[in-house]
């Protein structure tokens, strides 16, 4: 396993477990089949540990595989802080002890504020009291590092990157959102200021391994180095040295061991020319399909109405892509819990975006397409009562 530094002198593991998706036995983790699992990645070199309040059973069950393997002390726990729950600092007081009682520790080496969208998702917290709370768990040794995750686009992304001294963070990132999410604007913001990148969605939830595009499945097959599509995207993202260390969900011992060999070779700069010509084959296969050519170039904003415009078309896109269901889900995440409302709806046809837009696109009606496609009823009423809830 090779390891990077977290910028405090402490080797983080280049691959990291994700415990969201520890195997499920009915509605309940089967403890066993992914003590095997995680205690094989342990053993493989792999230190770094990811969960999170809200996955169900997750921390409980990391807990006890670790306590009775007396591991503590060979790994770091990631948890995160749900703050679209928190109403108030007895909230967060709660919710941080039931954590470390889940996770059977009295420390958490890296805590995240979970999900902020945009920097009012943060202030919010910080109107609680949130930095002082902060600082003394720092001082206490509770809490050794502090960081957040993030989903949005690279403007919000530096925006929050930039009101607080925060020393790691985690994004989603892969080769098909160079350009979306954070991207690569927000791993550099990152890497300049120092601060260790954690990766999430590194195959977009699998997407990027399975039911590929035709042509994308012939240029994956035609690589002279016989790498499967796993590999590729997760040595993309390793041949960045702003790239700390990448999450994976490994339920099989077989993708632990597979993930654990690329991860034990993988270095920053390996990439050559046609590394990177394939890279761009497949993302362009990929792209071929979806529904509108918008390159997230950012010319369209900002709306005079607040509209996200390149976030509704990226996960119109994302319909084809990985489904509607996750492409709604997604949505509903990223954007439709922000602070200010973003979505295609408010568009009131001024065509302002249609006159900066270089790829020509037909913005207005294609809007209209997305938040249909998006939106329907159930997800309206869903979206409006999560809002209702998390942002009173």
């Amino acid at each position: 396993m090779k390891y990077r530094d977290d910028m405090h002198g402490n080797p983080i593991s280049q691959l990291g477990y994700g415990c969201m998706r520890f195997t499920k036995k009915g509605s309940n983790i089967d403890i066993d089949k992914a003590k095997k699992e995680l205690l094989k990645a342990i053993e493989m070199g792999v230190n770094y540990l990811d969960t999170a309040y809200i996955y169900s059973g997750s921390e409980a069950a990391l807990g006890e595989i670790i306590s009775r393997n007396d591991l503590r002390d060979k790994v770091n726990i990631s948890t995160k802080l749900p703050g679209y729950m928190i109403k108030s600092m007895k909230c967060i007081e709660k919710t941080f002890d039931e954590q470390l009682a889940r996770l059977k520790t009295d420390h958490i080496d890296y805590y995240l504020m979970h999900m902020l969208t945009d920097l009012q998702s943060w202030e919010k917290l910080c109107d609680l009291g949130i930095k002082d709370w902060i600082e003394e768990k720092k001082r206490s040794g509770a809490i050794r590092n502090i960081g957040f995750s993030f989903h949005g686009n690279s403007d919000r992304f530096i925006q929050i990157l930039d009101a607080y001294d925060w020393e790691f963070c985690q994004i989603q990132y892969n080769y098909l959102d160079e350009t979306t999410q954070a991207g690569v604007k927000g791993l550099h913001a990152a890497g300049e200021k120092g601060i260790p990148v954690i990766i999430m969605e590194p195959l977009r939830g699998g997407k990027l391994v399975n039911n590929l595009p035709k042509n994308a499945q012939k240029l994956i097959a035609e690589d002279p180095k016989k790498r499967t599509p796993a590999e590729i995207a997760l040595r993309w993202l390793w041949n960045q040295p702003e790239v700390t260390c990448i999450l994976s969900g490994m339920n099989t011992t077989e993708m632990v061991e597979e993930n654990c060999r690329i991860a034990s070779e993988a270095e920053a700069g390996e990439f050559t020319d046609e590394d990177f010509k394939l890279i761009a084959g497949l993302r362009e296969s990929i792209l071929e399909v979806t529904k509108v050519g918008c390159t997230a170039c950012g010319y369209c904003q900002p709306c005079p109405k607040g509209v996200d415009i390149p976030a509704a078309f990226r996960y119109y896109n994302e319909t084809v892509i990985s489904g509607k269901k996750s492409a709604r889900f997604e949505y509903a995440q990223s954007v439709g819990i922000r602070k200010e409302k973003s979505f295609p709806s408010q568009c009131v046809a001024c065509g302002k975006c249609e006159s900066h837009c270089p790829q020509g696109i037909n913005i207005i009606e294609e809007l209209k397409k997305a938040d249909k496609a998006l939106r329907p009823w159930y997800m309206k009423i869903g979206v409006g009562v999560a809002r209702r809830f998390m942002l009173r």
